[in-house]
């Protein structure tokens, strides 16, 4: 009895596939607002397979060796996730209403199939399986495609922006070596190619966080660098833009073989961190120190502590603290500081308390 049934519920199916897609069509247009722009073939793309494919789990005529089995699973999984890359591909799409699709569907498909009698509760059981199943697939495929087109997005166009920001640096680099030193417009110049640095930095942190994203590892060229001599060049630069309050404390010459330029990107992120977030005027103190095993920089600044809860996201992307909102950037600099230090073997953590101020403490084996 049961298989007979079975196989009614999946002849009923079969029979009237195109109805149950007209019916959802109509519901869907009525009923999914992102569905109006989108003609017939494009709004039903494959979803007449995933129908397809419940016929066949719905039949008991198909012999169901293990084989079988796991050849249907990942024709289903890939019947589902065909139609959430289809789905995120289509800007006025959300998950919600992919979810909502797949809602409508269940419907109108019991809908049809108990117009003349009611299904069995194993066909029913069937049927809600598939569909989550379906729903779940879809899901997880609309979310890591949408991922891909964003970082697709987001690469394309911190790239394009690349070609008109050497312009005007250049032409602002000319405009400087014109001027006397004396010149009024100097100061201007000076601040518009610190806005330029900050753009480029910027643009370079979305380049490199969308690398580390797509499990890509940062591009680093390892050289014998002396830490001493890069740290105070950073100050000596940064004090040109933010004044006289850098203070190194380093007690020889630490030579360590790195990527001089990331090290420095961090070196220079955190220094910069410090300026944003400690109170004006106040010393900011690096402080460079080798024992046997291990190589310590401590950036310290004075001010407002770190809140215990808020020290834990610090290090991840696009996170930033309430005190953070009017400041300029993405959110991305702690979290490419702590990546260029662990892709050196070393470790970067925060310690920040109301009576000794914030410090960042990176460290790095004295093998690397």
């Amino acid at each position: 009895m049961l298989k007979s049934m079975s196989n009614q519920a999946s002849d009923r199916l079969k029979q009237n596939a195109e109805k149950i897609m007209r019916l959802w069509e109509e519901r869907t247009r009525s009923e999914v607002w992102a569905s109006v722009h989108q003609d017939s073939l494009v709004l039903q793309d494959s979803l007449p397979l995933y129908l397809d494919q419940l016929v066949d789990e719905l039949s008991t005529r198909i012999i169901r060796t293990s084989a079988r089995i796991s050849a249907d699973e990942v024709e289903s999984t890939r019947i589902g996730k065909l139609h959430g890359h289809e789905r995120a591909g289509y800007a006025d799409y959300s998950m919600s209403q992919l979810i909502f699709e797949y809602h409508l569907l269940r419907q109108v498909i019991f809908q049809v199939l108990e117009e003349e009698s009611p299904l069995e509760v194993g066909d029913r059981d069937i049927i809600i399986g598939s569909i989550e199943q379906a729903v779940n697939d879809a899901a997880t495929q609309f979310s890591e495609t949408l991922r891909d087109i964003q970082e697709l997005f987001m690469v394309t166009l911190t790239h394009d922006l690349r070609g008109p920001i050497n312009v005007v640096k250049m032409g602002t680099h000319l405009t400087l070596r014109r001027l006397d030193r004396g010149d009024t417009h100097v100061d201007i110049a000076m601040r518009m190619m610190g806005a330029i640095d900050r753009l480029d930095s910027m643009i370079q942190n979305l380049l490199d966080a969308s690398r580390l994203r797509t499990g890509q590892s940062l591009k680093l060229q390892f050289e014998e660098c002396n830490l001493d001599n890069l740290v105070r060049e950073v100050t000596e630069d940064l004090k040109l833009a933010h004044g006289d309050r850098f203070i190194v404390v380093s007690n020889s010459d630490i030579t360590v073989c790195c990527s001089s330029k990331e090290i420095r990107r961090v070196i220079e992120n955190l220094a910069i961190n410090a300026v944003k977030y400690g109170w004006p005027y106040t010393p900011i103190t690096l402080t460079l120190e080798q024992t046997e095993t291990q190589i310590n920089l401590t950036v310290h600044n004075e001010g407002d502590p770190i809140e215990l809860n808020a020290q834990s996201i610090l290090f991840q992307q696009f996170r930033r603290l309430a005190a953070a909102e009017e400041q300029t950037g993405w959110g991305l600099g702690l979290f490419l500081a702590k990546s260029i230090v662990e892709a050196h073997g070393g470790t970067i953590a925060v310690e920040s308390s109301e009576d000794k101020g914030t410090s960042f403490i990176i460290q790095l084996p004295v093998s690397v």
